[in-house]
């Protein structure tokens, strides 16, 4: 099932399936991840924001507004 970064709750893990902005494409690309990476929410602070998730061997902190870009395949 496809969903938005931003659904998924704190030990959730699924694949990067695509980006609907090139900026978040970008910055994300600088970082080593990529369509078809697994992906960890590991935890969501007060308010679900930010949101910190584990990609490609290191923990990343995103905004929620940036998670909201994020299309990802949980397998369900």
């Amino acid at each position: 099932m496809e969903l938005l970064l931003s659904d998924l709750e704190p030990g959730q893990i699924a694949t990067i399936v695509k980006f609907t902005t090139e900026e978040i494409f970008l910055k994300l690309m600088e970082m080593g991840c990529l369509p078809g990476e697994k992906i960890e929410v590991v935890q969501k602070a007060l308010f679900n924001d930010p949101m910190s998730v584990s990609v490609a061997g290191y923990l990343l902190s995103l905004r929620t507004d940036e998670a909201k870009h994020i299309v990802v395949h949980t397998g369900e």
